[in-house]
C-alpha cells in the first residue's frame, strides 16, 4: 500500500530545545494512527510538521510521496487542499455564522459559486448532523457542538488526509462518543488517512474496536465480521522521540515501562 504520509528522520528543535528527535514512521492510504503521549511531549507540534506549517531542522515529510520540506508557501497549497486540521479549541471565527464558518475557505479560494457554495455547506453540516444551527453565532453552540462544525469546515474541501489535535479534549463522554463517530464516519465512508492525537485511551480503543453503521448512524462493534479495514497504528512520543509505534495488540500487551505506565 502507498503511504499518504511517510516521515524520515525528522528532527526539530526551538532554539536549543529539542522538541521532535529523529522520528520516522510511514502511514498507508486510508489507514488510522492514535499519536499519543503526555503534554509536551511533541504531538502537536508533529501534526503541524505534518502540515507544513512548521519545517523540520532535519528529515523528510512526505505526502503523497511528496516532501514538503523543500517546498515554498505557494507550492504548499496544492498538497494543503488535500489535508484538513481539527484543533481542540475548534478555532472557528466568533464573528462570522455557522455558515460563513464552513464557507470560508470555498469563498476565500473562489472555488464555487454561491448556489453550489450553499449546496455543499448544507451537505457537509448535515454529515455532522449540524444543519439546524447554520444561522446560528459559534457563541451560541455548546463545545461538542462547535467541534462539529470545526470537523465540517474542516471536510468542506473533501480533504483526503484529517489531522485531529485533541478533538474530544474537554468534552463530556456523551458528546466524546458524537465526535468518534463523525472520525469513524470519515474513515470508513470516506476512507480518510487519520492521525487523531488524543490522551484518551478509551477513545482510540473505542475507534479502532468498532466501526460505522450507516443503517444505525453510529459505531457498533467490529466483531471480525466487518470487511477488512485498513491498518491502525499506535504511536507513542516521549520527550520528542518515538518511545512505541505498532497495532493494539502491541500497545496493550507491551512490556515498556513507560507505556505500562500509560496504560494504568
Amino acid at each position: 500500500m502507498n503511504s499518504a504520509i511517510e516521515l524520515r528522520n525528522v528532527s526539530l528543535s526551538f532554539e536549543s530545545k529539542r522538541v521532535l528527535n529523529n522520528i520516522s514512521f510511514a502511514l498507508g492510504e486510508g489507514e488510522t494512527m492514535f499519536l499519543l503521549g503526555v503534554t509536551g511531549s511533541g504531538k502537536s507540534v508533529l501534526l503541524k510538521v505534518m502540515l507544513g506549517l512548521l519545517k523540520p531542522d532535519s528529515g523528510e515529510v512526505l505526502i503523497k510521496g511528496q516532501d514538503l520540506v523543500p517546498l515554498s508557501e505557494d507550492d504548499l497549497q496544492p498538497l494543503r487542499r488535500r489535508m484538513g486540521i481539527v484543533f481542540q479549541e475548534g478555532a472557528l471565527f466568533d464573528s462570522l455564522s455557522v455558515f460563513e464558518n464552513v464557507a470560508y475557505r470555498l469563498r476565500e479560494e473562489h472555488l464555487a459559486d454561491e448556489a453550489t457554495l450553499e449546496q455543499r455547506v448544507r451537505e457537509v453540516l448535515r454529515f455532522v448532523e449540524m444543519e439546524a444551527a447554520i444561522e446560528k453565532s459559534p457563541a451560541e453552540l455548546s463545545g461538542g457542538m462547535r467541534r462539529r462544525v470545526a470537523i465540517a469546515r474542516t471536510i468542506i474541501s473533501s480533504p483526503e488526509i484529517m489531522l485531529y489535535d485533541s478533538p474530544t479534549g474537554g468534552l463530556d463522554p456523551v458528546t466524546c462518543l458524537t465526535i468518534n463517530v463523525l472520525i469513524a464516519k470519515m474513515r470508513d465512508l470516506q476512507h480518510v488517512t487519520s492521525v487523531v492525537v488524543t490522551q484518551r485511551l478509551q477513545d482510540a480503543y473505542e475507534l479502532v474496536n468498532s466501526v460505522y453503521s450507516d443503517e444505525k448512524q453510529t459505531l457498533v462493534p467490529a466483531n471480525g465480521a466487518a470487511p477488512p479495514r485498513p491498518a491502525t497504528h499506535f504511536l507513542m512520543l516521549r520527550d520528542g522521540e518515538v518511545n512505541f509505534h505498532g497495532n493494539e495488540q502491541d500497545f496493550t500487551h507491551s512490556p515498556d515501562p513507560y507505556v505500562r505506565k500509560f496504560l494504568t
